[in-house]
């Protein structure tokens, strides 16, 4: 697992193009925000939510891609044929994109905090979360990897993952203000509760049984994507 997740870091420290993706462009995103709204307050009413969403959308993005892309080049099928589990080989690959994730939250959110966000609770509790969601986007963009067969089946895939979850998320409209079934449709995405447990630790000094729950979710898809996405790794060959 260790020899996987070092093998992955370095192909990304090789590849400027993807590390700006991952770091920059969710940075440039809320600074772009922060001057659309022209106001601190504005602001910070909006971008706890995005937070959340911004790093999500791009892990699923990268992992699912470069996921795939070690499939077709074969570099997957010949790490199969080693002693290693298939859940440890995984794990190896959302380590490193994990780390990946680890500095973009530290980045977005650094920047974030500098342009005037306001957070009434800890802002460790905001790092928490918002890595959470990056790594359940890495665990779905592994496990959507499995399903595609080439880079642009796994793009395709990203409106039927994440769209879905961004329209449905609290993000344009109160959850609870929803149709019924879409409120009932919501509270089985993850990135619902990712939105919630940000807003709460905006807004409220202290946090409660409501967000423990949140992370308990987020935490929960995470490990379940990974689990079903060694499920479905298979060899092409025998």
């Amino acid at each position: 697992m260790i020899a996987t997740t070092g093998r992955v870091l370095r192909q990304l420290r090789h590849d400027p193009r993807t590390v700006v993706l991952l770091i920059a462009v969710p940075t440039l995103l809320m600074v772009l925000l922060r001057f659309v709204f022209d106001s601190a307050a504005e602001f910070s009413r909006i971008a706890p939510a995005l937070l959340g969403i911004f790093p999500f959308l791009l892990m699923f993005l990268i992992t699912s891609i470069a996921t795939l892309r070690e499939r077709t080049s074969g570099t997957l099928e010949r790490l199969m044929t080693m002693p290693l589990p298939k859940l440890g080989l995984l794990t190896g690959y959302g380590t490193a994109f994990g780390l990946v994730a680890l500095v973009q939250v530290a980045v977005t959110s650094g920047v974030s905090l500098w342009l005037g966000l306001t957070v009434a609770g800890p802002i460790a509790w905001l790092l928490v979360v918002t890595l959470l969601d990056a790594l359940l986007g890495v665990g779905l963009g592994l496990l959507a990897s499995a399903f595609a067969k080439t880079e642009f089946q796994a793009i395709q895939l990203m409106p039927v993952v994440v769209l879905p979850q961004l329209l449905l998320c609290g993000l344009f409209q109160p959850r609870d203000e929803m149709a019924t079934v879409l409120q009932w449709i919501s509270n089985v995405m993850p990135v619902s509760y990712a939105v919630e447990a940000l807003q709460a630790v905006a807004a409220n000094p202290e946090v409660g049984a409501d967000f423990a729950r949140d992370l308990a979710v987020l935490a929960g898809f995470a490990a379940a994507s990974v689990l079903a996405a060694s499920a479905t790794l298979r060899r092409q060959t025998r």
